[in-house]
């Protein structure tokens, strides 16, 4: 069974900046696309982020040249390093990871972004 687990949110104010990180265990298969998806309170999910094989990555324009989406060492580890964070990036950030022809989820993790 495939787990992912989010980890390095919180609380920051704006300007400031944080890493997330999520891991994928129970597979013998890696994701070739992984992406971050956030859902802010009232608002649709939305994609954020992904990465295509090592390093193909691409963004919405909400954070463009202030997000970062890499794969670590271990090709089942993703990170979203985001800088310059606005309270409009405050939400709930997943990972996904297709394998196998399903789609696995995180459980979420919580942003916030305070003036």
């Amino acid at each position: 069974q495939v787990q992912l687990v989010e980890s390095g949110g919180g609380s920051v104010q704006a300007g400031g900046s944080l890493r997330l990180s999520c891991e994928a265990s129970g597979s013998l298969y890696s994701a070739n696309v992984i992406y971050w998806f956030r859902q802010a309170p009232g608002k649709s999910r939305e994609l954020v982020s992904s990465i295509i094989g090592e390093d193909a990555a691409g963004y919405t324009e909400a954070v463009s040249g202030r997000f970062t989406i890499s794969r670590g060492h271990a090709k089942n580890t993703v990170y979203l390093q985001m800088n310059s964070l606005r309270p409009e990036d405050t939400a709930v950030y997943y990972c996904k990871f297709p394998i196998g022809g399903k789609d696995y989820w995180g459980r979420g993790i919580q942003v916030t972004v305070s003036l």
